[in-house]
């Protein structure tokens, strides 16, 4: 008698070393692009408190998400969950704040690959480019997550060795007072008229850091998840804490920092100051800086496809999008429709104004609105589970908890307040996507039920 042939399913590869990689591949393009534009706002020593706080803010989120991750080790991650915590509704929350943080970003890094390659190429249109790098990236996403990881690995140490020659070259011409210079929104001594600029840069200090709690989508494709994942996310959160304040620093004090504040290219420009604008060192980062960009694009694709197949795998969205390729084993259905939602946004970003501003000025911030949003409910989903389940089996342990929970916490509902004071408009989409959202689950209740009997839709 044959015996019958097991589905495909996701293979368990991923090292340590490797989800590293992700974790600080991620996010590493925000180290590139970005963040200077709080100093618009903050200036330099403003948008340091601001930074320093975001920075504590996600170092206290990690130590505490790491508890989560490990105990539930899930596609879904914080919509895992928040569904354990709070049930159905509470899975749903986390699932399309999630969902919007990983699909709205790679179409704001795409366009940023596509703008760099039209510099180096005028005659390349940056939307073909970027359309171009959607299909690359999905495709190597597809034919198997060993690669992807192992290419994601590759170019996250470029993209940090680069950030590591950047500061060389420019420490020996490093001048304190041209850091410090009007350092507070423009003024050389702080005053209470600095306060609102420092809570206006910070989706700028977020961009830091944002998107880092990916990992957890990796979580069922690790070899050793409670031993791995803990190592993974603490060593990228402090690599990215000691790469996001020597980049900032750096740049500020290597000439007038006031001319690298409303630039897509801070690095580049701040080197340019130091070595002038022929120099090969400065060619270097400028072809290298675009590794930062690709590791960022690559490893959110890794991650909103793993959010899709878990949410279609639960009948929260439809089920054709939780196949699992047959030779690859990769959900690359999943992978395919975020590509398609990125590339519909790459091609409205002219259509759509929010604010007087494109789309594509817009989507970083709706991007930064669902990871708040998921931060605060796993936080709560933290706080639930320890009340409710005890004895649930905790490989790694949130330290001095409630303290650091708590804080993370606090910090993620001050950014989530001051996000609305500054971007109503694009809280109110924001708000609509999760209102439609919430429609289809409500009217596909009966479809979970008959999808998976027995167990709460």
């Amino acid at each position: 008698m044959a015996t019958p042939s097991k589905s495909p399913a996701l293979q368990q590869t991923l090292g340590t070393v490797q989800l590293w990689g992700i974790a600080v591949g991620l996010v590493i393009s925000g180290e590139y692009f970005g963040w200077s534009f709080g100093w618009a706002s903050a200036g330099t020593l403003g948008f340091t408190v601001t930074s320093l706080f975001i920075a504590a803010m996600y170092t206290c989120f990690i130590f505490s998400f790491t508890e989560l991750t490990t105990s539930i080790p899930h596609a879904g991650g914080p919509f895992a969950y928040s569904k354990r915590a709070f049930g159905p509704i509470g899975g749903y929350f986390a699932g399309a704040a999630t969902l919007i943080e990983f699909v709205f970003a790679p179409p704001a890094i795409a366009l940023a690959i596509g703008a760099y390659l039209n510099v180096q190429f005028p005659s390349l249109d940056p939307k073909v480019a970027a359309v171009g790098a959607y299909l690359v990236f999905m495709t190597l996403n597809i034919v198997g997550v060993q690669i992807a990881a192992t290419f994601e690995l590759a170019v996250t140490l470029l993209a940090i060795f680069e950030l590591l020659v950047f500061m060389g070259v420019v420490s020996p011409s490093f001048s304190l007072a041209n850091f410090t210079k009007g350092g507070w929104s423009g003024a050389d001594g702080f005053s209470m008229a600095a306060i609102p600029g420092m809570f206006a840069a910070i989706p700028f200090a977020i961009w830091f850091f944002l998107a880092i709690e990916g990992v957890a989508m990796a979580a069922e494709e690790a070899k050793d998840p409670k031993r791995s994942i803990p190592i993974a996310y603490i060593a990228g959160i402090l690599t990215l804490v000691l790469l996001a304040i020597g980049v900032m620093v750096f740049a500020g004090g290597a000439g007038d920092w006031t001319k690298l504040a409303n630039i897509n290219d801070p690095l580049p420009q701040a080197m340019k100051l130091i070595v002038g604008e022929n120099s090969n060192w400065l060619h270097m980062l400028v072809w290298l800086g675009l590794f930062g960009l690709i590791a960022s694009f690559h490893g959110i694709i890794l991650g909103y496809s793993r959010q899709i197949f878990a949410l279609a795998r639960e009948a929260y969205l439809p089920s054709y999008f939780a196949k699992i390729h047959p030779r690859f084993n990769t959900p690359h259905r999943a992978i395919l429709a975020g590509g398609v939602i990125g590339i519909a946004a790459i091609f409205s970003d002219e259509l759509i104004k929010i604010g007087g501003q494109t789309l594509t000025a817009n989507i970083v911030t709706m991007s930064v609105f669902g990871a708040i949003l998921m931060y605060i409910i796993s936080m709560l989903s933290l706080f639930k589970l320890r009340r409710t389940e005890p004895n649930m089996v905790r490989p790694f342990r949130a330290p001095f908890y409630p303290i650091l929970p708590a804080f993370a916490l606090l910090g993620a509902c001050v950014c989530m307040v001051t996000m609305i004071y500054f971007n109503p408009l694009v809280f109110g989409l924001f708000i609509g996507f999760l209102a439609v959202g919430l429609v289809y689950f409500l009217l596909t209740k009966g479809q979970r039920q008959a999808a998976l009997p027995g167990v709460a839709a």
